[in-house]
């Protein structure tokens, strides 16, 4: 089995090289706070260390090629992460294209291009966090006939097997979605295929991620548009984080609970939640989607109150009331009104 992983990537910036600069590998070495840092990407990586280093203390510019940080994570989160960045103090140079770096008297000089003007910050230290890079190099991978991709890593099938089927490869070294708790998942996989002849598939696993910023976004299945480009029409949930007390009486109202469902049904395609803990609170969706249960079953799990997973509850409430006749809804307002 091959399990080599993957090493931080580093754009070609003129510069960079010789400039000097931190991953998320070494960024941890550090001894002393550096005054003024310049974060170079913003995905999850850079997006998650640039807001420490600036809740540390740190003057942080963050630079992004794209027009908004976290831009292929859902929209509505991705905004409630960049406000909360502006308010944190962390300057945002969006969209903007890096030229190249100079190192001066000690200090960093970067230059950028921004809508046909060129400026540059000085910086003391440069983190790069621009993804991953698979370790294929010196295996002698031809020689035994895998067929790799120094962008995408050693090709699989579905149950991570090589082009050579006698060997298989595990974790970020051939998967999409380079994370710990997905390299174990695709080791499981293996384990049982290789060893005990199972049937075991990687396009079988549901998988959860989360960007562990303030608040957290977390992800589970399929976005809106991933739906639509699959021509697959979904009805939408939202349950916001101010209308959930557990929430509010933390002071962490902003934030929400979104799930899609297959439109007419009440079969989870995906969800995105935006909270304090919200990598804790994806685990009861995700198992939804595994053990097959719809909304509606989690509409009957009783939530301990107050407590912010509550709003999962109440998103699948939501759903129910859908499900109403407009006879019944009838019913519902002349109690409520006679209730008043």
């Amino acid at each position: 089995m091959i399990a080599t992983g993957t090493r931080p990537a580093h754009p070609a910036i003129p510069g960079l090289d010789d400039s000097g600069f931190l991953t998320n590998e070494t960024v941890f070495s550090l001894t002393a706070r550096p005054r003024r840092l310049a974060v170079i990407g913003g995905g999850p990586i850079g997006c998650e260390l640039a807001q420490a280093f600036r809740r540390l203390g740190c003057e942080v510019i963050l630079f992004h090629s794209a027009s908004h940080i976290l831009n292929r994570e859902d929209s509505d989160a991705a905004e409630i992460l960049q406000q909360s960045f502006i308010r944190d103090g962390i300057r945002l140079i969006l969209d903007c294209k890096t030229k190249r770096v100079e190192k001066k008297n000690g200090e960093k000089v970067i230059y950028f291009e921004c809508r046909g003007n060129e400026e540059g910050v000085t910086v003391d230290e440069i983190l790069v966090g621009v993804g991953r890079a698979p370790n294929v190099e010196g295996l002698n991978l031809e020689s035994v006939g895998v067929k790799y991709d120094q962008r995408e890593g050693v090709g699989v099938n579905d149950r991570l097997q090589t082009t050579n089927p006698s060997i298989y490869a595990a974790g970020d070294i051939c998967l999409k979605y380079k994370f710990t708790h997905t390299a174990d998942a695709t080791a499981r996989i293996v384990i049982q295929d290789a060893l005990f002849g199972g049937r075991k598939t990687q396009s079988a696993l549901t998988i959860p991620w989360c960007t562990y910023t303030d608040p957290e976004i977390a992800h589970v299945g399929m976005y809106e548009r991933d739906a639509q480009e699959r021509g697959i029409a979904v009805d939408t949930f939202v349950r916001p984080l101010n209308e959930v007390d557990r929430a509010i009486a933390d002071g962490e109202e902003e934030g929400f609970v979104k799930v899609h469902v297959r439109k007419g049904t009440d079969k989870i395609l995906g969800a995105t939640i935006v909270a304090r803990h919200a990598g804790e609170m994806i685990s009861e969706i995700t198992l939804a989607m595994v053990g097959n249960l719809g909304l509606r079953a989690l509409a009957n799990v009783i939530h301990t109150y107050p407590t912010q997973a509550e709003a999962i509850k109440q998103v699948a409430d939501a759903y129910n009331r859908t499900r109403l006749t407009p006879f019944v809804k009838r019913i519902f307002s002349w109690w409520l009104a006679w209730r008043r």
